[in-house]
């Protein structure tokens, strides 16, 4: 476990060591993102992650873009329903240079309308490319859907109408109340002394002025579940479906996480892929997904295939999750899938960005920092084929899922 060290404004700090590495990597995750906005904001945590670059009481939106790349660096951020990170990568030299520009972006932004009018063509530009791809504008759908009467079916990128209506003063207002200071996590990673890192981050977060608030947000009251085909003119036909699954703070949610990964995970050998793409050669993209928020899950399974191919197809992927739900693994069985399962998990250690927004990420939700051999030990001690079968049956072998065909 790595120790988790709190500023006085509430900013979590968190500081991994890796002593081999040639790269730096730091990131501000914040508690905020697509389910934070009101009903008259839909894309606006989106729009204010693409709007910071453009500019504090400080920089200039290309001082912002220079300061790192000049030094052979990389700025990034994204947005998720329940998140917002701001990131860099850079050699550990520049480790302050990052931690005060990060800073300066989120605390000092000033949304210069000039830059806010170019930047939102742009965006809305993201908003039509997304459109152009089937295969990922169906989970899109499939969410907004599944939950209609709540927030966490919002769309992150929001409409072109709502990225046109945005000004200044909205993004003003979203940061004034979601970016809150309790709600954040700075987290290093590389070859870095932590008394340093303790120092930077004193320097250029713990003087911003507290903000705390319990996070509170609209709970998912309901699931809607739906069978639906639409046409929309694709080459083949693009297939999802999506369970509820359990929350972030469900214990369940290993067991889960573990079951998507056999069903459907990375590994060519997934059950999914063995038999709609290895044995009947029906499907080239196949793949799940186990996405888990504060007070729910979603597992989804997707694929495309040609049109002749849909009921087969589902008739297949069915079949595997009842083959799941009606018998436990055997020891052999269950050894070998959670030693997968652990060494993707290791492997991903190789990514010390991956290792410093799951860390962050951990720090925000669980208040806790630990490590990916700590976090595969949990996983070899809590998953049994018992939980394993249980899980397959209560989650996924139900009525209780939505499925929506694109053709």
């Amino acid at each position: 476990m790595y120790p988790l060290h709190t500023l006085s404004n509430g900013i979590k700090v968190v500081v991994i060591p890796s002593v081999s590495a040639h790269v730096c990597h730091c990131g501000l995750l914040i508690n905020a993102g697509s389910r934070d906005e009101k009903d008259d904001e839909y894309g606006l945590a989106h729009f204010v992650e693409h709007t910071i670059f453009k500019g504090t009481d400080k920089r200039s939106a290309y001082h912002i873009l220079s300061r790192l790349d000049e030094v052979g660096g990389e700025l990034n951020a994204y947005t998720t329903k329940e998140e917002t990170a701001v990131h860099a990568s850079f050699l550990p030299q520049y480790l302050e240079r990052a931690a005060s520009l990060i800073s300066d972006m989120v605390f000092c932004s000033v949304f210069p309308e000039k830059e806010i009018e170019r930047e939102r063509e742009v965006i809305i530009d993201e908003i039509t490319s997304y459109l152009d791809t089937p295969s990922e504008t169906i989970f899109d759908e499939l969410e907004e859907r599944i939950f209609a009467n709540s927030p966490l079916g919002h769309n992150i990128l929001g409409s072109i109408d709502s990225v046109r209506s945005f000004s200044r003063a909205d993004a003003e207002r979203f940061c004034r109340r979601c970016h809150l200071t309790n709600q954040m996590a700075f987290v290093v990673w590389g070859h870095v002394d932590e008394n340093r890192v303790l120092r930077i981050a004193e320097k250029y977060f713990g003087c911003r002025q507290q903000s705390s608030a319990i996070a509170k947000r609209t709970p998912v009251n309901s699931f809607n579940t739906f069978t639906d085909c639409r046409q929309q003119d694709t080459h083949q036909a693009h297939v999802v479906l999506g369970f509820l699954t359990p929350s972030a703070h469900d214990d369940a949610r290993l067991s889960v996480s573990v079951l998507n990964n056999l069903l459907g995970g990375p590994c060519m050998n997934s059950r999914l892929s063995i038999a709609l793409r290895e044995r009947s050669g029906i499907a080239y993209n196949v793949e799940t997904s186990y996405s888990t928020f504060d007070d729910t899950g979603l597992l989804t399974i997707y694929f495309g295939t040609d049109q002749r191919n849909i009921n087969r197809s589902l008739s297949i992927v069915k079949k595997e999750i009842n083959r799941l739900a009606s018998r436990e693994l055997s020891p052999a069985q269950l050894s070998n899938v959670l030693r997968q399962y652990t060494g993707q998990l290791l492997m991903s250690a190789d990514s010390g960005e991956s290792i410093m927004l799951s860390v962050a990420r951990s720090a925000i939700v669980y208040n806790s920092a630990p490590s990916v051999e700590e976090i595969c030990q949990h996983v070899q001690s809590e998953v049994t084929a018992k939980s394993l079968l249980s899980a397959a049956q209560t989650w996924l072998a139900t009525d209780n899922f939505a499925q929506l065909i694109y053709v």
